[in-house]
């Protein structure tokens, strides 16, 4: 569902109009992958054209930080975890890593850790030439986390969205490579043990022809097949899959246990598990970057797949201090393989509308085989696209993926084009309802322009009830489309209102099926207010956003009012929820335009009726001084460099930011402090000096 970076407008190009729209498309875009290839083990896109997604958000945001969307994917990783288990919380978050695409990239991380330190001591150890990393195999797997008390394996868990993911204990436990009691000695009491489930080759290819004799689906590649082997609701099924477990981390441990990454593996080891051989403790960059060229070249001979590198600083009293940046930490680096390349044909060129009427080019290709993998569909993410890349129906294409399902087209064979083949041209009305498509200034995508486009009601109410929203069990994207088109279901209202003995009768249904639908719909008829602003699809709304909303205005009738009055912009209201940290002028735009506009407000009005949406229950405060306090850091500090003293504060539970405003609780000054002490006098916020704030740091 992108384009690769390189064809876009470069991000140095971007008017702030087109910034905007494309950190809207990347963030519903990045879930909506995330989605596919946490929870459904169904990824759509392939690694390289995922992580090129994910950079162009991130230097986007660097170049207009004003412009972050609460939303952001940069603040999270995965996705939440399907139902069918039960949830576990992580007593530490398990996050992805930040990718490095190719040589330049990993010198840029080296460079980067030495310059997040001050004290010469330190940048002595960490010089890139010195630096010491971990370097291991990235294996193509599921991420898992092992819990054990007393050296008895008590817990398994998957990674989901890295705050919450599935209990899989039953089936690890029939894993053979996972201890169901430590050996040796000297491990903690309570440790946590991570690592990634895999399949190999063979077991994956002796699998594949069980399954093709049975007449059943056959998995893509062994990363699909582990993933959907490990999450089977009945353990003897994963029990029959050849599965295996590489240990390479550790989450909560009740005490130290190493002082160093390598020296952690051999503790793993002695504790039973298996660990990746392959992995190699290197002193510099030099040496980092010749492994990695090492492992390409053995790639094609090891049992498993493997897609990248992962560099990790192995002191970890470094590692701690470096601490962790949004998503990932930023002590670690993946170091991903050039992707895998084929050529095929264009077949067609379909459009698919979404739930808020965006228009989206999908190239159907001739099949073909990339990497192991069978893939059919490229999408050309919209018209810019296929007009900067001249992409006709009947092309010979390249494309390219790295791990997963579908390729992203790289270029066109120009010689073996047919004259016949005809420039594509984009529709300017919408392919579902017929309605004009309009193409915003600014904006590269087109939309519906019909409010109520069959397309756009279906993905709405689709998004209403999904899992971030109303959760509502058993009322799926096919029983959606089937009540709108019956005429059964039209407004979000409309689902609270369905009739079990009108559904009992329908084909498929029965009167049991029908009260389950209903008693499932009737349960979440009291809502949090978080969910319920989520659930109304407002633009750049999503999860995160929802719940800021939520935090500040309380109430669901505070919420609504404040937006109506923000229609004023120069009225109270408006500046109100523009100084919320983490909305700004663009969102706040989209959600009074959203409340503003006559339709959502019979919505809102008709939700009413049938709903109780509970005030906001704040959880409770944490434990550190800076828990929950705002901070801005402004001067020179003197004891450590400003990344690492955000990092501290970050750790901590406090929000940086850039700027002072009321809601500020302190101003740390250095040297030459500059306006933001002069503004935070001003304001009458809390000034601390750099010593005031290590004193409150470390109590």
């Amino acid at each position: 569902m992108s384009r690769a970076s390189k064809d876009e407008t470069p991000v140095d190009k971007l008017s702030k109009a087109e910034a905007k729209a494309e950190l809207k498309r990347l963030a519903a875009e990045i879930t909506h992958h995330d989605r596919l290839y946490y929870q459904k083990d169904a990824p759509e896109i392939s690694d390289a054209e995922y992580d090129a997604l994910r950079r162009r958000n991130a230097a986007i945001e660097a170049r207009f930080p004003d412009l972050i969307r609460a939303d952001s994917p940069s603040k999270r990783v995965g996705a939440p975890p399907t139902t069918g288990f039960a949830k576990v919380r992580h007593p530490h978050p398990m996050l992805s890593l930040d990718n490095a695409m190719d040589e330049d990239d990993v010198r840029e991380f080296f460079k980067g850790v030495r310059n997040f330190f001050r004290a010469p001591e330190d940048v002595k150890r960490v010089e890139p030439d010195r630096i010491a990393v971990m370097a291991e195999p990235k294996i193509d797997g599921l991420s898992c986390s092992l819990r054990y008390e007393g050296g008895k394996l008590v817990r398994g868990a998957t990674r989901g969205d890295g705050i919450t993911g599935e209990d899989v204990t039953r089936n690890v436990e029939t894993l053979g490579t996972v201890p169901k009691r430590l050996e040796g000695r000297f491990w903690p009491d309570v440790i946590e043990v991570r690592g990634e489930v895999y399949m190999e080759h063979p077991g994956f290819a002796a699998l594949n022809r069980e399954r093709k004799k049975a007449d059943e689906p056959l998995f893509a590649n062994p990363r699909n097949a582990a993933a959907g082997s490990l999450r089977q609701l009945d353990p003897a099924i994963t029990a029959q899959r050849p599965l295996k477990f590489f240990a390479y981390a550790w989450g909560e441990a009740s005490e130290p246990f190493t002082k160093s990454h390598a020296d952690a593996l051999k503790h793993l080891k002695a504790w039973g598990f298996v660990t990746d051989p392959h992995s190699k403790l290197c002193h510099g960059v030099e040496q980092a970057l010749a492994f990695h060229r090492d492992m390409a070249a053995k790639r094609a001979s090891l049992p498993y797949d493997i897609d990248g590198i992962v560099y990790k600083v192995n002191d970890l009293d470094l590692e701690e201090r470096l601490g962790f940046v949004s998503r990932a930490p930023r002590w670690a680096i993946a170091h991903k393989f050039p992707a895998q390349q084929a050529q095929t044909v264009v077949k067609a060129i379909e459009i698919q509308v979404g739930r808020q009427g965006t228009l989206t080019p999908v190239a159907k290709l001739e099949p073909v085989t990339v990497g192991g993998v069978v893939v059919s569909n490229a999408s050309l993410h919209n018209e810019d696209e296929i007009k900067d890349k001249d992409i006709r129906v009947g092309d010979t294409v390249i494309v390219q993926r790295a791990g997963d399902v579908i390729p992203q087209i790289v270029e066109i064979i120009k010689d073996s084009r047919h004259e016949k083949h005809a420039k594509f041209k984009f529709p300017h009305e919408c392919p579902v309802c017929g309605s004009p498509a309009l193409r915003v200034e600014g904006e590269a995508a087109w939309y519906c322009t019909n409010i109520a486009c069959p397309a756009q009601a279906v993905e709405r109410l689709r998004h209403f009830v999904s899992r971030e929203a109303f959760d509502i069990e058993g009322l799926g994207e096919k029983h959606i489309a089937e009540f709108w088109q019956d005429g059964l279901l039209k407004t979000p209202a409309d689902i609270f209102r369905l009739d079990p003995a009108k559904i009992a009768k329908r084909e498929g249904w029965g009167e049991t099926s029908a009260r389950k639908l209903t008693a499932a719909i009737d349960a979440r008829r009291d809502v949090t207010l978080d969910r319920f602003i989520n659930a109304l699809g407002i633009p750049q709304t999503g999860p995160a956003t929802a719940k800021l909303l939520a935090r500040h205005y309380r109430s669901y009738k505070k919420w609504r009012h404040a937006m109506t009055e923000a229609r004023d912009r120069h009225g109270a209201a408006w500046q109100e929820l523009n100084d919320l940290h983490g909305i700004g002028e663009n969102t706040a735009a989209d959600i009074v335009g959203f409340i503003a506009e006559r339709h959502n407000q019979r919505v809102l009005d008709e939700l009413e009726k049938e709903l109780r949406v509970a005030d906001y229950a704040a959880p409770a405060e944490g434990s550190t001084p800076l828990a929950g306090k705002t901070i801005v850091f402004t001067g020179t500090l003197e004891a450590m460099s400003r990344n690492e003293a955000k990092a501290r504060a970050e750790a901590l539970g406090a929000t940086v930011t850039s700027s002072v405003s009321a809601k500020t609780d302190y101003v740390v000054i250095g040297a030459d402090p500059g306006s933001k002490a002069t503004k935070a006098h001003e304001l009458g916020v809390k000034i601390l000096s750099e010593d005031d704030w290590l004193k409150l740091a470390r109590s």
